[in-house]
């Protein structure tokens, strides 16, 4: 059987969709591709068990629609799979229309987040042939594929058009074993698109690996306000010598200079200490830059001094809010102090942190937002923090924090296109003026005399220069990506 796995382009004035392999969807001024690690999986599985996969990356491949189309069209597949998200889904929707009309014997399935939360409104709104829920969808549009080849039952997770009536089997299952994934095709999938324009590498050509999903923080759900949670209510990783063996791959076959794992959190604990060690005996740590997700809570000064050792540079925090009310609130289960202490302690180990950060809580005040912006002054003040990203919080389907507005008539709008972080869709004491005012002081943040001498002080290489000025391309559109 032929598969498209497809990221149709998404013309818009507020810029290139960040749409692949992405939790919170945004659009953005200055492009950004993040290589989408699951569909590259499911790529990988369909071309090992002999399907033929066309890797259709529309939008980075930066394709206009009518060129996306027609070359599908000429490829014509027997199945077109799409990863799609809230804000874009009436987007996908009409694109399935298209599809139908240019590719008449094609099939179409959805994958995601929001379709695992409501998986009937797609049939309703759309000719869609089938909805793949939870995360695992590497493996079940594996699954869907060898049922359409009549060669294997469904697996649970599944929704399908029968004789007009829609069916299901029943809610997925995330038993599937993550130690049984071979290393994805980095050439079938193209690799080289997700290489460059990435702000997650200093040093180009960088690439994505993903030991884990989701991530280990269970207590209560996870944090409420997470799209992910809906797919990955469990945390499962694979074994750390994969990831190593994967690694040594990626730098003797690829030449990479960077390597970013997406795990929604990285594993921690006595996992964590045995990858590290292995990167140092191994010699990675010496050849490679290795950044990941983290949260807070779960490591001490050591396992930062460790991880430096290893060749660890990036780690990525949410920070989200400088109030303990809002932390407990979304289930971060994490205090401003213990926040502090590890940032401390990871730059002073070395590391480079990221935190992202997000206003417009509809418990939050104007004033309450005020001092998350200024505990993002101060950390870059300290040097606590070397880079940011700020956000707009919106209640995706299917989280608790949605459930939560839904419970409490907060919504303001339940039409999908507005779910992309550039306003408002919750009551809250503040306005989408105050918020887009607070987006931009989050990003202005950079721009005080002690951060930028800092960041000149650190340029040890022409890497470091490119990486300077890429961050303040970045910058300069998100201000722009939340102008007034």
């Amino acid at each position: 059987m032929k598969v498209a796995i497809s990221y149709p382009p998404l013309k818009s004035d507020k810029g290139v969709p960040l749409l692949s392999q992405n939790r919170q969807f945004q659009w953005f001024s200055e492009p950004t591709y993040i290589y989408p690690m699951v569909p590259a999986y499911a790529a990988t599985l369909l071309s090992k068990a002999g399907h033929k996969v066309i890797w259709d990356d529309g939008i980075a491949e930066e394709k206009n629609y009518n060129k996306w189309l027609d070359d599908l069209a000429n490829e014509e597949p027997d199945l077109i799979a799409i990863e799609t998200k809230t804000p874009v889904i009436k987007r996908h929707w009409q694109i399935i229309s298209d599809l139908k009309e240019a590719i008449p014997k094609a099939k179409v399935a959805l994958m995601g987040d929001h379709v695992t939360a409501l998986p009937l409104e797609s049939f309703e709104k759309s000719e869609v042939d089938f909805v793949i829920t939870g995360g695992d969808y590497d493996f079940l549009l594996l699954n869907l594929v060898e049922w359409l080849d009549e060669r294997a039952e469904l697996e649970p997770g599944i929704y399908y058009r029968e004789n007009e009536k829609i069916k299901n089997t029943g809610k997925f299952q995330l038993d599937h074993d993550l130690n049984s994934l071979p290393f994805i095709d980095r050439d079938l999938t193209k690799w080289w698109l997700y290489a460059y324009k990435n702000g997650n590498y200093k040093r180009t050509p960088g690439t994505y690996t993903m030991v884990g999903r989701d991530c280990w923080h269970r207590k209560g759900g996870g944090c409420t306000f997470c799209a992910w949670t809906v797919l990955y209510p469990k945390y499962r990783v694979r074994k750390p010598e994969l990831l190593v063996d994967e690694i040594g791959m990626l730098i003797e076959k690829y030449r990479v200079k960077e390597i970013f794992d997406d795990t929604g959190s990285f594993p921690a604990g006595n996992w964590l200490r045995e990858f590290c060690k292995l990167m140092i005996e191994r010699g990675y740590n010496n050849k490679i830059r290795f950044g990941c997700n983290m949260r807070f809570g779960a490591l001490n000064k050591e396992d930062y001094e460790l991880m430096t050792e290893a060749g660890f540079r990036m780690l990525l925090f949410g920070l989200e809010s400088a109030n303990n009310g809002t932390l407990e609130r979304i289930n971060k289960n994490l205090t401003v102090d213990r926040i502090i202490d590890e940032l401390k302690w990871a730059s002073e180990a070395g590391l480079e942190p990221h935190i992202t950060i997000m206003v417009g809580y509809p418990w939050e005040s104007k004033n309450d937002a005020m001092k998350t912006v200024k505990l993002a002054r101060w950390l870059f003040e300290k040097g606590y923090a070397c880079t940011l990203q700020a956000t707009i919080v919106v209640p995706y389907p299917g989280t608790k924090m949605f459930e939560e507005c839904k419970r409490e008539r907060l919504l303001i709008t339940e039409d999908w296109g507005e779910y992309d972080m550039r306003k408002l869709v919750m009551r809250a004491p503040i306005n989408d003026e105050d918020v887009k005012e607070l987006t931009q002081e989050l990003y202005k943040s950079f721009f005080t005399p002690k951060y930028i001498l800092r960041r000149l002080l650190s340029i040890r290489s022409f890497d470091d220069i490119k990486f300077v000025i890429r961050g303040a391309k970045k910058v300069l559109g998100h201000i722009k990506d939340f102008a007034k």
